[in-house]
């Protein structure tokens, strides 16, 4: 067994210097953007060393219940690790993490596992050691995803309305207007799915004082007026579309698809991927063709958000 601690505030500064030289981490996993939410979790992020007392993982989780996630505020979860990790280390880290929920009298994890396209060096080791321990597969969610360096090709469709948008004066620029763009944002998710964003303007202010070139707003704007906008999470390789909104203006003169266009071409050289999240409600049961469709139009196709459950023995399926 290695040694694993329960996640303090006194550990933020090992925290963070171990995220900056992780193998499959970015700065969403940085205590800076992890704690901005700590009012809505009950943070259980922990910390695993081996028997030399050496920092060899992290989890990001919090507890519910008596439940471990791997954490809810964040999009994706699972094991931090940098490049001493191997797999028989691996395989020690869960036996030591089973010990601790069964110590703790937590009865599952679930388990989000870091998208490949993440991964700075090949980071799958946790994937094994999920089957060795009798996990199953919760959920598979499809994200469409652009492989920079060979995009496949747009169809006429898309490309007539990239023209269009380009004869109707839209101007792209990078905004730093998160009250105009959360209420855009919030327009078009009350029309077409009911919802609002998770984040606020006040939230998005704040995370971008603290990750300048990390977070960037970006927005196709017609005599002024903010039309169509995108949120970009960007890492170390991949461009994520955390949001983006179009309204009946911009959808009428193809504001949306100028923007992106803009910004792939802008990210081609120096990113791997592009990334424009999933298009599956209900647990990843109901596919959006609509939605999927015109993300795969932009020349991406499907990567996969996976989730896990891990039990306890003797916890039944319910």
């Amino acid at each position: 067994m290695y040694k694993v601690k329960k996640y303090s505030e006194n550990d933020k500064e090992t925290w963070n210097c171990f995220i900056k030289n992780s193998k499959n981490a970015f700065f969403m996993f940085d205590r800076d953007y992890m704690d901005y939410h700590s009012d809505r979790f009950e943070d259980n992020s922990l910390m695993f060393f081996d028997d030399s007392e050496k920092l060899i993982a992290l989890l990001p989780a919090n507890l519910r219940g008596d439940i471990l996630y791997s954490h809810q505020g964040l999009t994706y979860g699972g094991f931090l690790t940098d490049e001493n990790m191997k797999q028989e280390k691996m395989l020690i880290c869960f036996n030591t993490l089973k010990e601790y929920m069964k110590n703790n009298a937590i009865n599952k994890l679930i388990y989000k596992v870091i998208p490949q396209i993440y991964h700075r060096l090949p980071s799958q080791e946790d994937l094994y050691a999920l089957y060795i321990n009798n996990a199953k597969l919760l959920k598979v969610e499809p994200s469409t995803t652009i492989l920079c360096s060979n995009p496949c090709k747009m169809p006429k469709g898309r490309k007539a309305q990239i023209a269009r948008a380009k004869k109707s004066n839209i101007l792209i620029e990078e905004s730093q207007d998160f009250d105009e763009f959360i209420k855009l944002e919030n327009e078009v998710l009350k029309k077409y799915h009911n919802t609002s964003a998770v984040h606020n303007a006040d939230e998005l202010t704040l995370l971008k004082s603290r990750f300048l070139n990390e977070i960037q707003l970006w927005c196709a704007k017609q005599d002024g007026k903010m039309i169509a906008a995108t949120l970009l999470f960007v890492s170390h390789q991949v461009v994520h579309t955390q949001y983006l909104a179009a309204n009946e203006k911009a959808r009428e003169l193809g504001a949306l698809d100028l923007l992106i266009k803009y910004l792939i071409d802008k990210f081609q050289d120096n990113k791997l991927f592009f990334d424009f999240g999933i298009s599956t409600e209900n647990n990843g049961q109901y596919l959006n063709n609509g939605l999927i469709s015109q993300k795969e139009s932009f020349g991406g196709r499907t990567s996969v958000y996976q989730t896990y459950i891990l039990k306890q023995e003797g916890v039944n399926e319910n």
